[in-house]
């Protein structure tokens, strides 16, 4: 688990942020894929449900002999998501624009305290439950700061794509 990375990964999203104005944010490439913004927004939700699932982890022992699924093991021993796209939950499609430029920034930033908050917690606990991942079967606390870590890094590649569009469209 190393937090030294996912500050990096945080910094380099608050950056990011901070340098487009809320209009750009807000832009989206085509009427089904989410704007910069949007993107922000769901990394913000998910990493706040997948440090949740860590706290719950280290307040108890339960499922400590649950195992996460072959799929899972192999992401977590590559430390990445597969390069691939994919197809979130439908609920994918609710992920609302930010309010504001101003409060993406300050959610950004609370959401990296948190990330300090639990890694401090999972560096002292004697707890070794686990909680289950709708998907991927059961993660430990680790697992689950590790796994944040990585859906981050790999909206990198979406993000990618968005700039690409809205590099393209100002240059019109």
């Amino acid at each position: 688990m190393d937090v030294k990375e996912f500050n990096h990964t945080l910094d380099r999203w608050i950056e990011e942020v901070e340098q487009n104005n809320f209009v750009l944010l807000c832009t989206k490439p085509s009427p089904a894929s989410w704007s910069l913004g949007q993107l922000s927004m769901h990394l913000i939700e998910a990493t706040m449900f997948y440090l949740g699932q860590a706290e719950i982890c280290l307040s108890s022992n339960d499922n400590a002999t649950e195992e996460m699924s072959p799929e899972a093991r192999l992401m977590f021993g590559n430390n990445a998501f597969p390069d691939e796209l994919i197809e979130g939950p439908p609920s994918n499609a609710d992920t609302p624009q930010p309010e504001s430029k101003l409060k993406l920034i300050r959610d950004m930033r609370s959401l990296k305290d948190e990330v300090n908050r639990i890694s401090t917690l999972i560096s002292i606990s004697v707890c070794s439950g686990k909680t289950r991942h709708p998907g991927l079967k059961f993660f430990n606390a680790a697992e689950w700061f590790q796994f944040a870590e990585m859906h981050f890094r790999h909206h990198l590649r979406q993000k990618k794509r968005i700039e690409s569009f809205l590099k393209f469209e100002s240059g019109k």
